[in-house]
């Protein structure tokens, strides 16, 4: 039976064909994506600017391989002043560990309800795809304040570029409370990880955004 240290080192093995594969895929797809999708991105925009008149697009730190910073994109789904609120928020957290998530969360608006059911709030992580912060298939970005939580293992998490979507979020999304499920989750990915795997995800994401399970 393998170690947890055999296990992890059988993950992050470097992987350079797939990985240059992978990097092509994402460039294709991610450009495709944003050129289709490109009326629906402007409504959900202007959609958001007339809500409240605060910016549409919400930038915000996250990490991905080897702890790395950068700017993650979102269509904003929560109030101007979210960031101000969580603090209040904090003892009302229903995920274990140091991910935080609520069920009605009181930031969200009504706009942002729908497009997190749908998924599209996440659509603009299509340019932190195209410019190399993120992958279409790979861990979710976490915090920088999540991460300083993180025991020596969870911190594997980050031995590869972080994405769009991964099998977490085909396995009940929000209704996932357990941290420590998503990091096994995570991990499984790590040592699976294949162009096969990646489009199974992705076709298993479409059927979960599709259904609206889990969603938020």
């Amino acid at each position: 039976m393998q170690t947890v240290a055999e296990r992890v080192y059988e993950g992050t093995k470097p992987k350079p064909v797939y990985d240059f594969f992978k990097r092509f895929f994402d460039l294709i797809l991610s450009v495709f994506a944003l050129i289709v999708l490109s009326p629906l991105l402007l409504v959900v925009a202007i959609a958001i600017k007339a809500h409240d008149g605060g910016s549409p697009i919400y930038k915000q730190t996250r990490l991905t391989k080897n702890g790395k910073e950068f700017g993650m994109y979102k269509f904003r789904s929560m109030c101007v002043n979210a960031d101000q609120m969580l603090d209040q928020l904090m003892d009302q957290n229903e995920m274990e560990g140091p991910a935080f998530k609520i069920a009605d969360d009181p930031r969200i608006t009504k706009i942002g309800k729908f497009i997190r059911k749908t998924s599209i709030d996440e659509l603009p992580q299509l340019v932190n795809i195209i410019k190399g912060d993120m992958t279409i298939i790979g861990p979710r970005p976490p915090l920088p304040r999540e991460v300083a939580e993180y025991t020596p293992y969870q911190r594997h998490r980050l031995d590869v570029k972080t994405g769009l979507a991964c099998y977490h979020e085909c396995c009940g999304r929000s209704d996932n409370h357990n941290f420590d499920q998503w990091v096994e989750e995570d991990m499984r990915y790590i040592r699976e990880r294949s162009l096969w795997t990646d489009l199974k995800i992705i076709l298993m994401t479409i059927r979960v955004v599709l259904t609206g399970k889990g969603a938020v």
